[in-house]
């Protein structure tokens, strides 16, 4: 059966939103640059040091991203939300409370009609109104 999984574009902070994900949810993380890429003689100034392609493997799937490079236009992220599941509601509150950490969330994690806990939030990395807010450290109270 196929799968789909996610990926998400950046404004030069991929390497650092990544990073966060490794640390908040677990899985592997593999990142190449555009300077460590076959292609790195064809890239554009400044852009040597963004990431071509970033993949965290979490349990058989994978959440993607990558840079947009300097000078292409970005128009941010919109138009998308991400869903976590975890077994326990015990683990999906400690994950839950990492991600919202310096984020925003818009709805608390709460019992709901048709799942026993559900929350929404724009984490740090995500969130519209903060530039580079990936880069700050994660709270160790925060770790899985």
């Amino acid at each position: 059966m196929p799968k789909l999984d996610t990926y998400l574009f950046f404004d030069g902070n991929c390497a650092d939103a990544m990073r966060f994900y490794e640390r908040t949810l677990g899985g592997k993380l593999f990142m190449m640059t555009h300077g460590e890429s076959p292609m790195a003689a064809q890239t554009p100034a400044g852009s040597a040091d963004r990431i071509m392609h970033a993949r965290l493997d979490l349990d058989g799937r994978m959440l993607m991203a990558s840079d947009a490079m300097v000078g292409q236009a970005y128009e941010g992220m919109h138009g998308f939300s991400l869903s976590l599941v975890y077994p326990t509601v015990e683990e999906a509150r400690k994950v839950f409370d990492a991600l919202a950490e310096k984020g925003k969330v818009t709805m608390p994690m709460q019992e709901t009609f048709w799942v026993e806990v559900f929350g929404m939030l724009t984490d740090r990395c995500l969130h519209p109104d903060r530039r580079n807010p990936c880069s700050e450290p994660l709270p160790t109270s925060s770790l899985p």
